[in-house]
């Protein structure tokens, strides 16, 4: 067996592969992964799986006959031990070996973990997989106070939905704010006022210092302040790990994750990778990073199945995000690292709005909250490279379509 070998039935994993196939790749393609399950939508996890909208049916990404008709094989819970690059081989399960001609890495991140007094402790829980939230789903049901360590999208999100169950939440978070280092100060008051609208206690500038055992399992979160707050449930979202071990092993080229072109190619010119797990040179954000978002996952895997069917196209996409919490839908387009302006445009109290970031005079980012409109306009005009003035996008009543139509007439 050789061929193309896809290890992770990730978002990116699925992607290079199927992005290859309808490409044009004609040789085998497996993909290898060690989950037990069909590979699933993971954003849901946080949100409607916890709170019962959607069952785990529901949640499959592409079924067994989807797979065969591309003609890909799919390897479920197989783990690869190691990258032989020399022999163009990989060990799996121990003993056994899998030919490649070409390697393509989708194993994502892993959860970041706590290493306090306490924090291996029964009932100190981490959100990634299903099996992840499986388990917090059926600890939830009968969790009556629940703390968060973490105030970034995993922790607000299932703050929101567990509040929506009647639980009492606490989120501690560490910086100054919330998601600092994902939205501006503007943004972070919202999701702040929304949180402790909805009952939610958040309290900021604040660490852990323990989880106290009771009975064997945790019970109550000391806070550095000293603060003691009782805890049937701990829920901990402190950030991703890249999965980058097999790389590292294999010797190559690692940096906050494996560091790849804009077609995905690792320092092997035999291995891609894409998603979590890569770190790429982004133009829109102007240095090297690594990003966990969906989106990034597919479009920069899409780049490296057309590379690996031998066709061209770089990953140049405009990064995008999005989170659902309570009634709001924040969406964000572009990376508004180093921003020196912003605009607002509509009304925060209204909870209908969007924050136009600027760098050096030109549009970088816009985070939106219930205002998609904004997103659609602010996605074209970012990667046309065309910028309405702090002013216009501050006046609702300026319409984005005079620019649009610019970017139209240019072909972009």
């Amino acid at each position: 067996m050789s061929g193309l070998v896809v290890v992770g039935a990730s978002y990116a994993g699925i992607q290079a592969a199927l992005s290859a196939r309808d490409s044009g790749y004609a040789e085998r393609i497996t993909v290898v992964a060690d989950d037990h399950v069909l590979p699933y939508q993971r954003p849901p996890l946080s949100k409607d799986f916890l709170l019962d909208k959607v069952k785990q049916d529901g949640l499959v990404l592409r079924d067994d006959a989807f797979f065969k008709l591309k003609q890909i094989d799919l390897i479920l819970e197989t783990r690869v031990h190691a990258i032989d690059r020399r022999a163009r081989q990989l060990s799996i399960n121990g003993s056994m070996t899998l030919d490649f001609d070409k390697l393509f890495i989708g194993t994502g991140s892993h959860a970041r973990r706590l290493t306090i007094p306490g924090s291996n402790l029964d009932g100190v829980c981490y959100l990634r997989s299903i099996r992840d939230a499986i388990d917090l789903k059926e600890r939830q049901r009968t969790a009556a106070e629940i703390v968060i360590v973490g105030g970034g999208f995993i922790g607000l999100e299932v703050a929101a939905s567990a509040s929506k169950l009647g639980k009492k939440v606490t989120v501690i978070e560490s910086a100054s704010r919330l998601l600092e280092r994902a939205v501006s100060p503007v943004v972070s008051q919202f999701l702040l006022d929304l949180h402790t609208r909805h009952g939610v206690d958040v309290r900021l500038n604040e660490g852990v210092a323990e989880i106290e055992d009771h009975n064997g399992r945790a019970g109550v979160v000391r806070t550095r302040s000293g603060a003691r707050l009782r805890a049937d449930l701990v829920l901990v979202g402190i950030g991703g790990v890249p999965n980058d071990e097999l790389a590292r092993d294999a010797q190559l080229n690692c940096t906050d994750g494996i560091v790849v072109d804009d077609h995905g190619l690792t320092s092997d010119p035999a291995i891609y990778a894409a998603g979590d797990c890569a770190n790429h040179y982004n133009a829109h954000a102007q240095g090297w990073l690594r990003l966990e978002s969906v989106q990034n996952a597919q479009d920069q895997a899409k780049a490296a199945g057309l590379a690996i069917a031998g066709k061209t196209g770089p990953y140049d996409s405009v990064p995008r995000f999005w989170s659902d919490q309570y009634d709001a839908k924040l969406q964000t387009v572009g990376i508004s690292r180093n921003f020196d302006r912003q605009a607002v445009r509509g009304s925060l109290k209204d909870g209908q709005f969007s924050v136009f970031y600027y760098r050096r005079d030109k549009l970088c980012a816009v985070d939106s909250v219930n205002r998609a409109g904004d997103q659609m306009a602010a996605r074209r005009l970012i990667s046309g490279g065309v910028s309405p003035t702090p002013e216009q996008a501050a006046d609702l009543s300026f319409d984005f379509k005079s620019l649009l139509t610019t970017i139209k007439a240019v072909g972009a």
